[in-house]
């Protein structure tokens, strides 16, 4: 598939080949369900919690798999890698698991806990300014500076390749699906997801969840072009990116069916609701599918569900437990 700068966009094939480089490496994740979240829906929802993949999120899978793709020679000089938090530390714990250095740059208003875990992997953290920095020009200094590997958190084919590997575990585990919601920030995931749908359930209708403060990726979708907007004010801090990613946009325009929103509002609940009903820990943006999945399911539709994180800083859920 040929996509932007006629580079070639990764397929399903790349999926399969990312899937062997994890095998024994990534967790397979349990797919969960819940006969309430059945009952309110009228539908038949299989979760598949990725809250519970190394490093606490489906990164872990885009990032290894890049990391572990690089020449021998690119490993030894090491990567830089941007993210708000969830990259970050998957960067960092794949290249402790193979031996490469690694320097990440955060945001400053990234979650603490997902800033102390890639320094305990071993990581050099760096941080700026989200209104100011620039992070992509800050990782083009670095890498050339000291000759490192740039590991983007969504634009690159190997970070695709290897967040589809989570679909193609879901749908290899409870068979064809009539739709698949999917968190949407830089469009790795979803992009990702789309290929291993379109392979394995070609008839699954996939569908892009995104913030209501953060719908770069709706108004993108339904322009035609990517759309940039300013750092949107969420608490899914994982979904406050300006713009889709070039590749994965190309990949959202072929395989995805729609794109849509939620509010803040409804991902309070949906936590509380993981936390509560199923007793599982699911941060703001790993909640976005499954939040559009409860106030749009189809009734008697058999529904996936990307539970994408589950990296939760303790004070925030501590203001979500006292509202």
């Amino acid at each position: 598939m040929t996509g932007p700068d006629s580079v070639m966009c990764p397929g399903f094939e790349n999926v399969r080949e990312a899937s062997a480089r994890l095998s024994g490496v990534a967790h397979v994740t349990p797919v969960m369900t819940s006969r309430q979240a059945d009952a309110q829906t009228g539908a038949s929802l299989f979760f598949k919690m990725e809250n519970l993949q190394r490093g606490g999120a489906f990164k872990f899978r885009g990032a290894y798999n890049a990391v572990a793709s690089l020449s021998m020679d690119a490993r030894r000089a090491g990567v830089v890698a941007f993210s708000s938090g969830n990259h970050a530390l998957s960067v960092a714990l794949a290249c402790r698991l193979l031996g490469v250095k690694a320097t990440i740059i955060m945001p400053n208003d990234a979650p603490l806990a997902k800033m102390a875990a890639a320094r305990d992997y071993g990581a050099e953290v760096i941080l700026y300014d989200r209104a100011t920095g620039d992070r992509d020009a800050m990782a083009a200094d670095l890498a050339d500076q000291r000759g490192l590997a740039v590991i983007p958190p969504f634009d690159h084919p190997d970070v695709i390749a290897g967040q589809g590997t989570a679909t193609a575990e879901l749908i290899e585990a409870v068979g064809p699906l009539d739709y698949l919601f999917v968190p949407v920030g830089g469009g790795g995931l979803i992009a990702g997801s789309a290929l291993a749908a379109a392979a394995l359930s070609p008839e699954c209708r996939v569908v892009g969840v995104e913030p209501e403060a953060g719908d770069d990726g709706r108004r993108s979708f339904e322009s035609g072009s990517i759309v940039t907007i300013d750092t949107p004010d969420t608490i899914a801090d994982g979904a406050r990116t300006r713009s889709l990613g070039e590749y994965p946009f190309h990949i959202i325009r072929r395989h995805v069916r729609r794109m849509t929103t939620v509010s803040d509002a409804a991902l309070e609940w949906q936590m509380s609701f993981f936390l509560q009903r199923m007793k599982l820990l699911v941060e703001p943006t790993g909640c976005l599918g499954a939040a559009a999945a409860f106030a749009e399911a189809e009734k008697g539709a058999r529904i996936g569900v990307i539970v994408s994180g589950g990296n939760v800083d303790l004070p925030a859920l501590g203001r979500l437990a006292a509202a």
